[in-house]
């Protein structure tokens, strides 16, 4: 077996959060067996993503479900499935077509690094709105005969110039328009598998490699069951724009099995345990001059979900000798190497995918490179 260690790449501790830079989350051991037995028979692709879907959107308890090749898939997918519908001919040659009913309309505060999967499929973006607020009137402004849908980025919510979803949704649904919504790394809390949908929503998306700690490469579709049949239309294994987005069974039934743990485990266990950590290395720390921690929530969009304890360090450069961007080219440089985030005044450690015990080398490692400055 070639390992980690034979490549030459190091391990890290995950003080950052469920980055896909820094491989999501960790699996557990039933989804490890889960994606092992999948691999011992061949089965019919198509037959196990309906049934899967199925079984998951009873599970728990929406219309429909279907597993993608990640969050970013199940964009492009829900794009294509707006803008097709069910022509084949446009079907077929998406993103590429003439007159198509290809717009896809967004608040300016919603833009965001993964709605490129959207352009990707075939979507022309409408922006409304501006950096500081957005109206009803210029939804309802922007509808047009080629309007194919319009996007929700959930994150963007934090925003005060952002058009609540209830808003958007009554809109959209008074033109009878979709509204497709990212809520990829929206878990906790696990209500919002369901809370949106329960709004209106259209089409909802997760990502599968995150809280659900599925496989990385997986994400969740769900919604209508009309649409997520186009989705699946538009998807792998067919020769549609989404043939490229693979999916292979052993990640199907990866996280079908970690939704199925997701819906039993202890949530109120797992918050304590963050706020646990986030308390120790506060805590632990708070006697160095010139690091002035405090254990809160992000108050704008940065490491989602918001709903995670985390602890936010001010660094004194004076005190120190060193600022927050050094401090943390620190620690990735220690061994085992420790992985953070920045807003424009802190750096941030979020306990989210620390392991039990990793917030102690924490405090020892920032201690130790404080101390070495010194």
């Amino acid at each position: 077996m070639t390992t980690y260690q034979d490549l030459g790449v190091k391990k890290i501790i995950n003080a950052a959060g469920t980055y896909t830079k820094y491989s999501g989350s960790l699996m557990s051991k039933e989804v490890l067996e889960a994606m092992e037995a999948a691999s011992k028979d061949f089965v019919d692709i198509d037959d196990l993503l309906i049934k899967s879907g199925k079984y998951l959107a009873d599970l728990i308890g929406v219309e429909s479900a279907l597993i993608t090749a990640g969050a970013a898939a199940g964009l492009a997918l829900s794009t294509a499935a707006c803008i097709a519908g069910n022509n084949k001919a446009v079907k077929r040659k998406l993103p590429l077509g003439d007159n198509l009913k290809n717009e896809i309309i967004v608040q300016k505060s919603h833009r965001n690094p993964y709605d490129q999967a959207i352009i990707t499929a075939g979507g022309e973006f409408v922006e409304i709105g501006n950096a500081i607020e957005c109206f009803g009137w210029e939804l309802e402004a922007a509808i047009s005969e080629k309007t194919a849908a319009v996007f929700h980025f959930i994150q963007s919510d934090m925003f005060r110039s952002s058009l609540p979803l209830d808003e958007v949704l009554e809109i959209a649904h008074r033109h009878q328009l979709p509204v497709i919504v990212d809520a990829a790394a929206e878990l906790p809390p696990r209500s919002n598998l369901t809370k949106f949908i329960e709004m209106g929503a259209d089409l909802v998306l997760f990502s599968g490699g995150k809280d659900l700690r599925g496989p990385q490469s997986s994400g969740l579709m769900l919604g209508n069951k009309d649409l997520i049949d186009l989705c699946r239309a538009n998807g792998y294994p067919n020769h549609a724009l989404g043939r490229p987005m693979k999916l292979d069974k052993e990640t199907i039934m990866g996280l079908t099995t970690a939704v199925e743990l997701y819906l039993k485990e202890d949530q109120e266990m797992r918050m304590q345990k963050w706020q646990q950590q986030a308390e120790y290395i506060q805590h632990n720390l708070e006697g160095i001059a010139g690091l002035t921690g405090q254990v809160g929530f992000p108050e704008q969009p940065l490491t989602q979900p918001a709903v995670i304890p985390r602890v936010f360090f001010e660094v004194d450069k004076e005190k120190l000798g060193l600022d927050k961007e050094e401090l943390a080219e620190k620690l990735y440089f220690a061994e085992p190497a420790v992985v953070v985030v920045f807003d424009k005044k802190h750096l941030i450690i979020n306990p989210h995918m620390l392991k039990e015990g990793e917030e102690k080398y924490i405090v020892e490692e920032i201690a130790r490179i404080i101390e070495g400055v010194e």
